[in-house]
């Protein structure tokens, strides 16, 4: 299988980029009210591997302007049908991946990014969530988190599945929070069998969750 070889970074993939994650900062604080906290555990040299609940077509750039480095995620195949949008997601920096042949090749990608010191975000539910609560996570990743051994960063995100959840076109108001959780080390991942790191990661994000929803209630007055 070879490796999906995007072309490297231009000056206009990096003009797009900047200008997406300025655009959305305003537009997320402004009229989203968003909220960030535990953005400290974002900020270490090198690579790590960014593990998310996955709400919204939104989440990949609600991370993303979280950081003044540029973030690799992965985006499935389907998503680059539309020559344009194809466009403009490669100059956000997405990995495409085709779940229906494994996704051997962007799995293969990703390592390589990670090996270049890059962050990269990943879904490990697979998909958005039906219900806005996070979902029972695919044991997928857990060979990618050994293979890169990277620090792994539990991430939540609530409120996007309110303001633009699976088969909306356009975004509806909604109080948007973005928790990020303690980095598990590598050496961590190493001494966990499958089980017990699928356990562990799962429990960092509900946590994470948990305390997305609190600042959100805090926010709007409704926290008792």
């Amino acid at each position: 299988m070879n490796n999906v070889r995007l072309p490297p970074r231009t000056f206009l993939d990096r003009w797009i980029y900047r200008t997406v994650r300025a655009t959305a900062r305003v537009v997320g604080v402004s009229c989203f009210d968003l909220r960030c906290f535990g953005r400290e555990h974002l900020d270490f040299p090198g690579s790590g591997l960014l593990l998310s609940t996955h709400q919204s077509t939104l989440d990949p750039v609600l991370i993303g302007l979280m950081q003044n480095t540029e973030l690799a995620y992965l985006a499935r195949k389907t998503l680059f049908k539309n020559f344009l949008f194809a466009g403009l997601i490669r100059a956000l920096n997405s990995i495409e991946i085709d779940r229906e042949s494994g996704g051997l090749a962007g799995l293969k990608e990703t390592i390589r990014r990670l090996k270049q010191g890059k962050k990269v975000l990943i879904f490990p539910e697979g998909t958005r969530s039906s219900t806005g609560h996070p979902a029972v996570l695919k044991p997928g990743f857990i060979s990618l988190a050994r293979r890169g051994s990277v620090p792994l960063v539990p991430i939540a995100v609530t409120g996007a599945f309110q303001a633009l959840r699976r088969g909306s076109r356009l975004p509806h108001y909604a109080p948007l929070c973005v928790v990020v959780g303690a980095r598990i080390e590598p050496e961590i991942v190493a001494s966990l069998d499958d089980t017990a790191l699928l356990a562990e990661i799962s429990n960092r994000l509900a946590d994470c969750h948990r305390q997305a929803l609190a600042h959100s209630l805090r926010s709007t007055g409704l926290a008792l």
